[in-house]
């Protein structure tokens, strides 16, 4: 082989790098030029409707909100009804639409209730999304964004029948029919059944406020004594779930128990025995991404459109509750205090 003999890895290693080169100041030019995301737009107002505006597991779904608003420059305002009360969410709903709102992300718990104003404010060209509950498929909305409340059911029966073999189970449900925990309902009496297990389940109303829910709980044990596992598909329900579980020491009596979400006496008890586990659906989640689904039908001129989002399951045990308890964020509630990195 010869200086003049062509090697090809050769010319193409050098083609690559003249190449790179000659892209290299283009590319630069242009980023420099490139303005920020995102440019200057109107200051858009969205509205979330919300079953339970008090409810603490909203928190971090606040955080949430506040978050996306600050990062993209937009406002929003929190209303509906403190105690699931379809008829004054319909109410706040239809005073968005007619303030002429930027978007409107709803908490659809009832199968008909929201559909014609969802519709209404389609009309109007205002954005609509639900969050957290999804309600029935003769709504119009553009997407949903929370956990999938039946296949969550699913998972969650599942995990009752690894729990409890045989024996009377109870399963606690703040409000009976309503969207965004019935359906966990069903799908864990479809799992129990389908287990072929010999559990017997029975569902218990609690209601939707904590000190009444408590005493639901206990009455329940109390008139059952021999029951095997108590389990819970609402924030309320499972702390009250975890207090009786504490009061009478039933874990260590071979009662097993669990339910959802992280309020921090439902946490405590799994760390200190009392609980098996409990459901992580991340509602910082369902704050957050809404907005970003209804800003970018804006910013875009709704060459963007909103996509259905499951914001996912997770279960809390004894193996890993610690770095809930140890940490404090916006992300899971326990914090207002922004920070990054998270420690």
């Amino acid at each position: 082989m010869t200086d003049r003999t062509l090697d090809r890895a050769a010319l193409v290693r050098w083609v690559g790098v003249a190449g790179a080169a000659a892209l290299a100041e283009p590319l630069a030019a242009a980023s420099a030029a490139r303005r920020a995301f995102p440019q200057q737009h109107p200051r858009w107002r969205f509205v979330f409707v919300n079953h339970a505006t008090t409810n603490p597991f909203f928190i971090p779904t606040r955080y949430g909100i506040q978050d996306a608003c600050d990062l993209l420059g937009t406002s929003y305002e929190w209303t509906g009804s403190k105690r699931s009360n379809v008829g004054e969410m319909v109410v706040a709903m239809r005073a968005a639409i007619r303030r002429r709102v930027d978007g409107i992300a709803v908490s659809i718990i009832d199968p008909r209730a929201f559909d014609d104003p969802t519709t209404q404010a389609l009309r109007h060209g205002i954005p609509v999304v639900s969050y957290n509950a999804d309600g029935g498929r003769s709504n119009q909305r553009l997407a949903y964004v929370g956990q999938d409340l039946y296949e969550s059911g699913l998972k969650f029966g599942a995990r009752i029948v690894e729990l409890v073999h045989e024996g009377e189970v109870f399963i606690f449900i703040a409000t009976p029919g309503q969207l965004n925990i019935q359906p966990r309902v069903d799908g864990a009496l479809d799992a129990i059944k389908d287990s072929g297990k010999p559990i017997k389940p029975t569902v218990v109303a609690t209601g939707a406020r904590v000190p009444a829910e408590r005493v639901r709980v206990e009455k329940t044990y109390l008139r059952n004594r021999k029951l095997r596992g108590m389990f819970a598909v609402d924030a309320g329900s499972t702390e009250s779930v975890a207090a009786t579980m504490r009061k009478h020491g039933l874990h260590k009596r071979g009662v097993r128990a669990g339910g959802y979400d992280l309020l921090p006496a439902t946490l405590r008890s799994i760390a200190d025995g009392h609980l098996d586990f409990t459901i992580d659906q991340q509602p910082y989640l369902q704050g957050f991404l809404p907005i970003l689904e209804l800003f970018l039908v804006r910013y875009t001129g709704g060459l963007v459109a909103p996509a259905d989002t499951n914001t996912g399951l997770l279960f809390v045990t004894r193996s890993n509750v610690r770095r809930y308890l140890t940490t404090h964020t916006r992300y899971e509630g326990s914090s207002s205090r922004e920070g990054f990195p998270v420690v």
